[in-house]
């Protein structure tokens, strides 16, 4: 019986889920399987995949075939290179010890890399949390300004009336000296 490991929808519309499944290749999608080995929620970032590792390396040693999706998340999880070296194990290019240090090592990169990427999200979120933030205080001191400048009232400086009223007794001297100045 030819096996595959594929992926099995649940969820809402819009909202996918999927199981990672064992299931005869003639089975269809959300239909009978073999053994469940974990899931996948593609809606989180990043991705979250839920994997029993020795189950799925087993599978694939006994020959199921993943689908190309699965083979993306089982590479991911790192049961593709786990394959890869036990089958350098069985040809006797190595031995468990050295493949056992080369997954670690493959494994440590793997977790920084993915530990960075989780900070660079959160990083981005607070920043852009804070820009928010300080926009929203200039929007609100310059209301409050708006508010203060409306509420008070116009209050005009005694000396502003003084400066008009002398004004006043110097236009009739200004007129009568360019009347003089227009007789001559």
């Amino acid at each position: 019986m030819a096996t595959k490991i594929r992926l099995q929808r649940h969820g809402k519309k819009s909202r996918p889920f999927y199981y990672i499944v064992v299931a005869d290749a003639r089975a269809p999608r959300d239909g009978k399987f073999i053994e469940r080995l974990g899931s996948y929620n593609p809606n989180t970032n990043p991705a979250t995949v839920e994997l029993n590792f020795d189950k799925a390396v087993q599978w694939i040693g006994n020959g199921a075939q993943p689908t190309d999706t699965t083979r993306t998340l089982l590479s991911h999880k790192g049961v593709m290179y786990k394959h890869h070296l036990n089958g350098g194990i069985a040809k006797g290019a190595l031995t468990q010890e050295q493949a056992d240090e080369k997954f670690a090592a493959w494994l440590d990169g793997k977790e920084g890399k993915i530990q960075s990427k989780k900070d660079g999200l959160l990083s981005a979120k607070q920043d852009a949390k804070n820009a928010a933030l300080v926009e929203e205080t200039k929007k609100k001191e310059a209301m409050a300004a708006a508010i203060i400048a409306k509420n008070t009232p116009v209050v005009e400086e005694p000396e502003a009336e003084e400066t008009t009223e002398a004004e006043a007794t110097e236009a009739p001297a200004d007129t009568a000296e360019t009347e003089a100045a227009t007789e001559a």
